[in-house]
């Protein structure tokens, strides 16, 4: 019986920890990529609207750039050719894996003087899955600027609903996932005490 009540904590925890983690897009439905000339630090203000903690990952989509991880020095002079990593793919995903400061910069640049970078705080770990929160106003998100014809409806995602924080979304699978796999360990433990009865 012990062996089910080890395997029932081992299923909450890992269910625990799944709803703590959290994957963000970096710009929302914008994606990363130059920003207006009179919106150059709108990335580092997408960053400072949302806390991260470690186990986040952020989400970079774009087309024709890259996402370099640099050091501070590398972010303020925007200069890549120290990069702690770098990617190009189109679709990148970095885990945010220790606490601090944590910057990222175009490969390109002229992209990264005209604005596409971005600083992101980490924090320590979450102690308690977050509360459910009710929907963001769509004005607190990271808004296109009128050029890019918002409500037109071209592009994937265009909307008010694409431009609401994916985070959102993430946190609802991963704590109906969570429940699942409590459930599941639970289900164990009451076939393990009707088969101790019976015998």
């Amino acid at each position: 019986m012990s062996h089910s009540i080890f395997i029932t904590f081992l299923f909450i925890a890992i269910a625990t920890a799944t709803t703590a983690a959290k994957e963000y897009f970096v710009g929302n439905h914008v994606g990363w990529r130059i920003p207006p000339p009179n919106e150059t630090e709108i990335y580092t203000i997408w960053a400072s609207r949302r806390r991260f903690y470690i186990g986040d990952t952020l989400r970079f989509r774009y087309s024709a750039s890259s996402v370099v991880q640099v050091d501070k020095y590398g972010f303020y002079h925007c200069d890549s050719t120290h990069p702690i990593s770098f990617s190009v793919d189109g679709n990148t995903v970095v885990k945010l894996d220790k606490v601090g400061t944590v910057y990222f910069i175009s490969g390109n640049s002229e992209r990264c003087s005209k604005g596409q970078r971005m600083i992101v705080n980490v924090n320590n770990v979450r102690h308690h899955p977050p509360a459910a929160q009710p929907p963001r106003n769509q004005y607190y998100s990271l808004a296109p600027s009128p050029s890019q014809g918002y409500g037109s409806g071209s592009g994937a995602g265009a909307g008010a609903g694409a431009l609401l924080d994916s985070g959102s979304a993430v946190l609802a699978s991963a704590s109906v996932m969570a429940l699942v796999v409590a459930l599941a360990g639970l289900g164990l433990c009451l076939v393990e005490v009707i088969l101790f009865m019976s015998v």
